[in-house]
């Protein structure tokens, strides 16, 4: 008889959702659904705000990526009022911005895939959490929280609060950084470095313990997609939006941010909340594409940073020019922290970062505006429309979690083939199917929205668990 092993809910990711494997009447895997089991609508309920009020509205949809929320959406605004923000501003907002990929991948790293790594896929689950963490590996939960505590505090200290922080408006930012603040930053940036170093130590010492994840933790062909500089190097405040395909050959390369919708789709889905974007030119579901760490380095020719490209070199060195397996987004995830925190020691050594010219006051001179960044998870779309007056009149965001969802549906299927079997069934099973979700550090809360149809399954059961019935919308 065929049966349903159920993951409900996933643990140590952002929002709710949980998986479906089904496997056949031998106990193997036939088929695996993820649904993510949410829903926030923040496009349909800006409607008629004042689109100066979309980055503190929009950066309510996530406590975890706020900044990022916060900086897609002023550029979206500074596109509507046709600015060119002052060079200053766009120091202080990458800046900040670096501030959050360290804390974010601190977190990701440290407290929510570390006691998988640590503590084994098989350990016990009553142990295998930062509780446990901190028992059997107290120096890495140490250096988990206090690289946490210095992105955080860095936040604090640039814009007055860690989280939905108001600094940040359309135009640039209300406030200069002063010479005492960049100089506390300073000071603290060589205790950050020597985490994120002591961390790499680590992670690339174990990774010959982890064959058999490297090889099906989403270990598959796709596209790739981030953001670059004319030179290739890796961006996350401003730049060209690159796809390259499996191979590493180029794709499609956005500089204007209006034509996004040239070439990303998006599709519904019947079981979850969580559309599907997909490369326009190969269709859905063929256009399947990742971003994020492993994205952006894949697309990218270097860091730009001195260590984070020594670094780089080394990650191709052991696991190729084009790395496919999603188990490694972890390793690439250390590598980006390191070249934030370089790159925030380049910027704060520009002396141009202590200007005090950090805004451009205008009104309404476009009706439309996207703006794109790169959040910690991947590549974050704005996108605007607004009346004479500045009322919203539509928005669309696509969220990373959203770019990665097709890849994450197949890599799901693939760690479920390899490691679940009916008939000897364990915990460390379902665990691994579990764990490469947490690879891509989804942020579900961010990412499920409005736009188009929103899909509805109702399912009724009889009660020996048998469907008897089932409205889909």
């Amino acid at each position: 008889m065929s049966r349903t092993i159920t993951i409900d809910h996933v643990t140590r990711i952002e929002g709710h959702a949980k998986i479906d494997i089904h496997l056949n009447d031998q106990g193997k895997v036939a088929s695996t659904q993820f649904h993510v089991t949410q829903f926030r609508g923040f496009e349909k309920f800006v409607e008629g705000r004042p689109y100066y009020e979309m980055p503190a509205i929009t950066a309510r949809i996530c406590g975890i990526c706020p900044v990022s929320h916060l900086l897609a959406s002023v550029k979206a605004c500074d596109a509507i009022m046709a600015v060119q923000i002052p060079e200053p501003a766009q120091l202080l907002r990458e800046l900040l911005h670096c501030a959050q990929f360290v804390q974010s991948h601190g977190l990701s790293f440290f407290h929510l895939s570390a006691p998988d790594l640590l503590l084994g896929f098989d350990s016990d689950p009553k142990l295998r959490n930062i509780v446990g963490l901190i028992e059997k590996h107290p120096e890495a939960a140490r250096d988990g929280i206090a690289l946490r505590k210095f992105g955080q505090q860095t936040i604090e200290r640039l814009a007055g609060e860690r989280i939905h922080p108001s600094w940040t408006v359309p135009g640039g930012v209300n406030k200069p950084l002063s010479a005492e603040t960049r100089d506390e930053i300073l000071a603290e940036l060589p205790i950050a470095r020597s985490i994120i170093r002591r961390t790499l130590k680590t992670f690339k010492a174990m990774l010959d313990d982890f064959p058999a994840e490297s090889d099906a933790f989403g270990n598959m062909p796709s596209a790739y997609a981030g953001l670059v500089d004319f030179d290739g190097n890796l961006r996350i405040y401003d730049g060209i939006l690159r796809f390259k395909d499996s191979e590493g050959k180029p794709m499609a390369s956005v500089s204007r941010a209006l034509d996004y919708s040239k070439f990303i789709g998006e599709a519904a889905m019947p079981d979850s909340y969580l559309k599907a974007p997909y490369f326009k030119p190969m269709g859905y579901p063929d256009g399947a594409y990742r971003v994020g760490p492993l994205g952006r380095l894949n697309v990218a020719e270097q860091c730009g940073t001195p260590e984070a490209d020594v670094e780089l070199a080394e990650y191709r060195q052991r696991l190729g020019r084009i790395v496919q397996s999603s188990f490694f987004y972890h390793y690439a995830r250390l590598i980006e922290a390191l070249y934030g925190v370089e790159r925030m020691e380049q910027l704060l050594e520009n002396p141009l970062i202590l200007d005090r010219h950090v805004r451009a006051e205008a009104g309404v001179n476009a009706l439309e505006g996207v703006g794109i960044i790169e959040a910690p998870r991947g590549t974050l779309i704005h996108h605007y429309k607004v009346d004479e007056n500045g009322a919203m009149k539509w928005a669309n965001l696509i969220v990373a979690t959203g770019h990665n969802n097709l890849a994450i549906n197949k890599s799901i299927q693939q760690v479920a083939e390899r490691f679940v079997d009916g008939n000897q069934f364990q915990e460390g099973m379902v665990n691994r199917v579990s764990a490469v979700v947490r690879a891509y550090d989804p942020c579900l809360s961010c990412s499920t929205h409005a736009l188009g149809q929103t899909p509805m399954q109702m399912r009724l059961y009889g009660p020996d668990g048998q469907m008897l019935d089932e409205v889909a919308t």
